[in-house]
């Protein structure tokens, strides 16, 4: 296997291959998932709602009907405040991760309600924290995430992640190739996944323990993580 053989679990832009085609590496990139929107109802005004992701974001704010009105946001990322922000919004506090958002609000807002505006895929650090906190938590979901599995029969040196739903999406297309307990045996031997943040790691982590995770929680971090491992191998 080429170590420098480079695959992205979504499309990137000719600029982003770009940059790591200047690296070295040979790259290839799909996108591993699709967003689907979904008809919902959001109640007319919403004091506290959290967001974690940019699709939460989108979702909400191009499909929500009426005049929604939200106090303040609580978000993951900054990709995500940055989009909160461009919608007008209030946002209060940004996590680095789901759980130390859950945290914060925990520590900070024991007498508040909150509505998580998430996708069918949401995972459970905010919901189960928040319940265990003893915090009122109402669930609404903007929209949903469909995997898209592909099968590629070589191994590759470096695999970019950006979701949990994307490392399982990979996962399910290698299953076509060869049973489930050797994909963590076999397939990521000498494999380095390079993570958006800290809950798409913690996913990757039940496959390989060659696990890095980007800076901040962007694309471009993702790649400058990338390319940092071939400047390494060099020194």
């Amino acid at each position: 296997m080429n170590e420098k053989t480079l695959l992205s679990t979504k499309n990137l832009s000719r600029l982003q291959e770009e940059v790591l085609l200047r690296a070295g590496f040979s790259v290839e990139s799909y996108d591993a998932i699709e967003i689907i929107d979904v008809d919902f109802e959001a109640p007319e005004f919403i004091e506290n709602a959290i967001f974690t992701s940019q699709n939460g974001v989108r979702s909400f704010f191009e499909n929500k009907t009426g005049s929604t009105r939200i106090k303040q946001c609580f978000c993951v990322g900054q990709k995500t405040e940055l989009l909160l922000k461009k919608n007008g919004q209030n946002v209060v506090k940004t996590a680095k991760n789901a759980s130390e958002l859950a945290h914060f609000i925990i520590n900070n807002h024991k007498n508040d309600s909150f509505s998580f505006i998430c996708g069918s895929h949401r995972k459970e650090d905010i919901p189960k924290l928040l319940k265990q906190g003893k915090i009122p938590v109402f669930e609404l979901k903007t929209y949903k995430t469909m995997l898209k599995p592909r099968h590629f029969d070589q191994k590759w040196g470096h695999i970019l992640f950006f979701s949990p739903t994307g490392v399982e999406s990979f996962i399910e297309g290698q299953k076509a190739g060869e049973s489930a307990p050797n994909i963590t045996a076999n397939y990521f031997t000498n494999t380095t996944a390079i993570c958006i943040g800290d809950t798409t790691a913690t996913a990757a982590k039940k496959y390989t323990s060659n696990v890095i995770v980007a800076h901040s929680t962007t694309v471009g971090s993702v790649i400058d993580a990338a390319v940092k491992t071939i400047a390494h191998d060099k020194d």
